[in-house]
């Protein structure tokens, strides 16, 4: 194990799911494939191996929270009022942080009945494409200077106080910010925030958005695997578009496959490789929990901090 993992138990598939007390998953496999990104794989055994152990362990976590907000109300001799408990999910492009996301969405609700749970993605707080055009920044979205993390961290401060914000809404259809379209999130329970920057800092250097988490989650895999699944999402994005001369990906149609092919290596590896090695992984520690991805998605190994 690398020094960067000094901190972590790491955990076999195996062991982590005997560390949940085996139960019926609450959801049917409809349920799942409905849930699941484009070519995300996915079943009701990894639920079952996966992630009703990780429900549990969020439950410890939550009890914890709850415990020292009651802790902190007593030391300060005044009410605390009750605040969301919120969970981050980082990882690359094409890793399936949207299908962790989903399904970590439902889990939650089933298992915390009473509650409501909340998910938001980050893509929303992209600039819209003319900022990104304007500032000469339209290849290099998603890195860091693509965001407006001044209004992501107010929207995370507002939350995490306990009060209703709305947000921008982030469409991969238009590639871009829907115009005159807002999310409510309104007070939940639960918050799931979703993306490849969680783990990364402002501008400002004083600030991680990490900082406003209760719980957080690392997607990893090897980055052979995440350029595969990168490739096969991208012709599956096309595949939808065929029809739909709105779509974004509806201009890649008309190119042969080895074009398309080419094109996405590109894409692949002068932006989305370049994003993930000097500004992702490099976030991977920040995580509480690591899942790490072999092939066909399948989660082989757990890393939980200390």
């Amino acid at each position: 194990m690398s020094n960067e993992f000094i901190n972590f138990e790491k955990l076999s598939r195996q062991t982590w799911q005997n560390l949940h007390r085996k139960s019926q998953p609450p959801l049917t496999e409809a349920e799942l494939e409905s849930i699941k990104s484009l070519n995300d794989r996915i079943n009701i055994q990894d639920v079952t191996d996966i992630y009703l152990p990780l429900i549990s362990l969020i439950q410890i976590y939550k009890n914890a929270q709850e415990n020292l907000s009651f802790s902190k109300s007593i030391f300060l001799q005044k009410y605390i009022s009750k605040r969301p408990f919120i969970i981050g999910v980082s990882g690359s492009v094409a890793v399936g942080k949207s299908t962790t996301s989903r399904l970590l969405q439902l889990l939650l609700a089933r298992t915390f009945r009473r509650s409501s749970v909340a998910m938001v993605t980050t893509d929303g707080f992209l600039y819209p494409n003319a900022v990104l055009q304007e500032r000469e920044l339209l290849n290099r979205k998603g890195f860091p200077e693509s965001y407006d993390m001044e209004r992501l961290l107010n929207f995370l401060d507002t939350v995490k106080s306990g009060q209703s914000a709305q947000i921008p809404v982030y469409s991969h259809e238009i590639y871009d910010i829907v115009p005159d379209q807002q999310q409510t999130i309104a007070a939940p329970d639960f918050l799931i925030v979703e993306g490849i920057n969680v783990f990364q800092s402002p501008q400002n250097d004083r600030l991680y958005m990490s900082d406003y988490f209760d719980f957080s989650i690392y997607i990893d895999a090897d980055v052979q695997l995440i350029e595969t699944w990168y490739l096969e999402r991208f012709e599956a994005l096309l595949d939808l578009a065929k029809d739909d001369p709105a779509n974004y990906y509806h201009q890649f149609t008309t190119k042969s496959k080895d074009e398309i092919r080419t094109f996405a290596k590109h894409v692949w590896r002068n932006i989305n490789l370049v994003n993930l090695e000097k500004y992702i992984e490099p976030t991977r520690n920040r995580a509480e929990l690591i899942l790490h991805k072999a092939a066909n998605h399948k989660i082989d190994e757990i890393y939980l901090k200390k």
